[in-house]
């Protein structure tokens, strides 16, 4: 494959880890005690480039048996191009889920490598629209207690200087609106967030939403499964007969332009998400912004701060960052640059070439597969 390639891809790695939580979590349709990371790295010159996808160790067999002849050997200076290849090798596979994570931690490997290679930082190397990016702090799971989630939301708010904060709803429906009261008194003048990780049957959730309109709710993340698109638009369309400014979010689990293209032709969302780790790297990103672009609707990065960090300071229409508490918590144990938070906001490393992570394999070595 590197027949007439000046700087060929020489080695792909990859790894897998698993990460307890520090304690019981769950939303409204899920629960979980760890968390999955595969790390990918790519080599070119003497250089290499990181990426990782928060998804199950499968990846590796995905990406050893059917992926890596494809980026080893591909032209290191252009990430787009061997992404498409890839994108075109699991055509039989089945493009979304297990397949669209290990593309996406390949591209953003590929083009943090691109960026080093370049001596440049990888937000410059994209185009840079701003100097840092606004996160909302983001867990309040449904395990949580009434105090635990009072001090974790509190704390973003009135410590990390947070303008918004998220909890997880739908566990418990008779509950919800005693939870959101508590998580409202401790949040000062921060705006509440809520995801319902798609728990609810329309009609309920269009209930949940008409009594939260009085409570100055400005999110309202997946309602009803992100799969229903008719869903998704009736309780648009329900909020806006309440005159209320809560905004409907989804695409966390759109892997393909198609998915993203779909949830805005139906006017499925207000402010459209999506994760690099799941999208197709900094490559899918950067097309989901385009599309955020030319339909007018808002761009949210969902999860994963420390590497959507540099492609959010180039998206056009980004509104913020998802601070969730499991990646930070992990980015921070195992990546050494991983971002810190100043008042509300995370700003990339001009100082060193590409998104500016080193992996500390020592550290991540205990909880490796």
């Amino acid at each position: 494959m590197s027949a007439g390639i000046d700087l060929p891809v020489t080695a792909l790695r990859a790894s897998a880890y698993r990460i307890p939580t520090d304690q019981a979590e769950a939303d409204g349709t899920l629960g979980w005690k760890a968390t999955t990371m595969v790390v990918v790295e790519v080599d070119a010159g003497n250089c290499t480039g990181l990426g990782y996808t928060y998804a199950d160790a499968a990846l590796l067999r995905l990406i050893d048996g059917t992926l890596r002849r494809w980026v080893e050997g591909g032209d290191a200076m252009s990430p787009a191009q061997v992404t498409e290849q890839l994108w075109h090798a699991v055509r039989n596979v089945g493009r979304s889920g297990i397949a669209a994570c290990a593309i996406s931690a390949i591209d953003t490997a590929l083009w943090d490598l691109k960026a080093r290679l370049l001596d440049l930082p990888l937000v410059t190397l994209l185009g840079s629209l701003r100097q840092s990016v606004p996160v909302y702090g983001s867990g309040g799971f449904t395990t949580y207690r009434g105090h635990q989630l009072c001090d974790q939301l509190g704390a973003w708010a009135k410590d990390d200087g947070c303008h918004w904060v998220k909890m997880k709803i739908g566990a418990e429906p008779a509950q919800e609106l005693e939870r959101i009261d508590l998580a409202l008194d401790a949040i000062g003048e921060a705006s509440l967030f809520v995801d319902a990780n798609g728990a609810y049957t329309v009609r309920g959730a269009i209930a949940l939403a008409r009594q939260m309109a009085s409570r100055d709710i400005r999110w309202f993340e997946e309602p009803v499964s992100s799969d229903d698109l008719g869903g998704l638009h009736r309780v648009r369309a329900a909020l806006d007969m309440t005159d209320t400014p809560m905004d409907v979010a989804a695409g966390e689990y759109a892997y393909t332009p198609d998915d993203f293209r779909h949830l805005l032709e139906r006017g499925a969302v207000d402010v459209l998400q999506a994760d690099l780790t799941r999208c197709g790297g900094v490559t899918g990103f950067l097309r989901a912004a385009a599309m955020c672009e030319a339909f007018h609707v808002d761009l949210s990065a969902h999860c994963a701060p420390a590497l959507h960090l540099s492609v959010a300071c180039a998206a056009p229409r980004l509104r913020h960052v998802e601070w969730f508490h499991d990646h930070v918590r992990i980015e921070s144990m195992l990546f050494e640059g991983a971002p810190q938070l100043q008042n509300g906001r995370i700003s990339p490393d001009l100082n060193n070439p590409g998104h500016g992570l080193q992996f500390r394999r020592a550290d991540a070595q205990p909880y490796m597969i």
